[in-house]
């Protein structure tokens, strides 16, 4: 197998790529590999050449039964989420592509990306996203109901004082109630509550939060949108998901200088895209996908690694609770969130399943 006749641009810029990037023959044999995958392998091109895969993996590897399907099938496969063990040992988790090569039969091109923590819900994300489930019942039902009774006793005390020093005093501890009780009910999304899903038309949902945002936060941007016209429904809560990318968007607008915010809406379906769950036995299919992208400054370095937790801001009169409630909205349907960002903006990509009647559970 050789590349000789390949032009060499297109060599350069699959070695230039950051990501693991090598071919198979039909006999599991290693043929090009690029920079990436050099160092992904701990072998130079020259030792790799040659090599059969099983050399480099267990058998029992995930990554063998995608090359299977993808050869087979004569399409592309992708699973979001893989744990494999790479050649030194080291414990990966991956984003695994493997594409069959069209003018060359039992050959495929297969791509490792390293995921990190900071660009995907990972199980601590949703277990921060129960955390604050549960402190919000808690503070609603052992807190909030202790204060109205403070505050009703502040008021009485009131009445009863001549002195304006101690009446500013029973007003104070009246604000006070009310500013902690306000902040109690901001956390009310992440009250547990019954879903009711079922078809959802993602673009009804995006134009509802379209129309939303150009009436209150988002008057001033400029919207645009790139829909998938033959996208299938998703299966989820309306509500919810309104609510979930309601803050999505918010944020993208605040990103972005007013007068200049560009709100790009996207939505695509991409083929094979699975989720290993919890446990890795089952993997759901999630095909189909939506993007917020903005023109703002990007995330902060320091604020991107922990944005899907709660109370984490870079905004002064922030909460950072919008992104910790997409986090657990997304995770209560078995989607992923990732996200891209930089100094020319940043986007949010949502991966949902599809509605399949007969097929979803209830």
């Amino acid at each position: 197998m050789t590349y000789s006749g390949q032009p060499a641009n297109a060599v350069h810029a699959l070695s230039s790529l950051p990501f693991a990037v090598f071919v198979l023959d039909d006999d599991y044999r290693i043929g090009y590999v690029n920079g990436a995958a050099e160092q992904f392998f701990g072998q130079g091109a020259n030792g790799l050449a040659g090599r059969r895969l099983d050399t480099l993996f267990p058998a029992s590897s995930p990554l063998f039964t995608l090359i299977l399907q993808a050869v087979a099938g004569r399409m592309s496969v992708a699973e979001y989420d893989v744990t494999m063990s790479s050649p030194n040992g080291r414990e990966r988790h991956l984003a695994v592509t493997v594409s069959p090569m069209t003018e060359e039969a039992g050959m495929a091109v297969v791509s490792l990306h390293e995921q990190s923590i900071a660009r995907r819900i990972q199980t601590i994300h949703r277990s921060t996203a129960r955390s604050v489930t549960g402190l919000a019942a808690l503070l609603a039902h052992e807190v909030k109901n202790p204060l109205s009774g403070i505050r009703g006793a502040a008021q009485l005390l009131e009445e009863t004082l001549d002195d304006e020093d101690d009446r500013s005093l029973t007003r104070m501890i009246c604000e006070e109630t009310d500013r902690i009780c306000e902040l109690i009910d901001r956390m009310g999304p992440f009250s547990e509550r019954p879903q009711t899903r079922t078809a959802v038309n993602i673009h009804q949902v995006l134009e509802r939060v379209r129309r939303i945002a150009e009436a209150g936060f988002g008057r001033q941007a400029r919207f645009v949108e790139e829909y998938d016209p033959s996208l299938p429904a998703v299966y989820g809560d309306a509500d919810q998901l309104i609510q979930a990318f309601l803050n999505i968007v918010k944020n993208a607008c605040e990103a972005a200088a007013p007068h200049a915010a560009e709100i790009r809406l996207k939505t695509a379906y991409r083929h094979s895209i699975r989720l290993a769950l919890p446990g890795g036995a089952h993997r759901v299919q999630l095909p189909l996908e939506v993007s917020v992208a903005d023109n703002g400054g990007g995330i902060p370095e320091d604020v991107a690694a922990h944005v899907f937790d709660p109370f984490i801001t870079s905004k002064a009169d922030g909460s950072g609770l919008g992104l910790a409630l997409v986090a657990k909205v997304v995770g209560d349907h078995g989607g992923i969130v990732e996200f891209d960002t930089g100094s020319e903006g940043s986007e949010f990509r949502i991966r949902l399943p599809m509605y399949s009647e007969g097929e979803n559970p209830p």
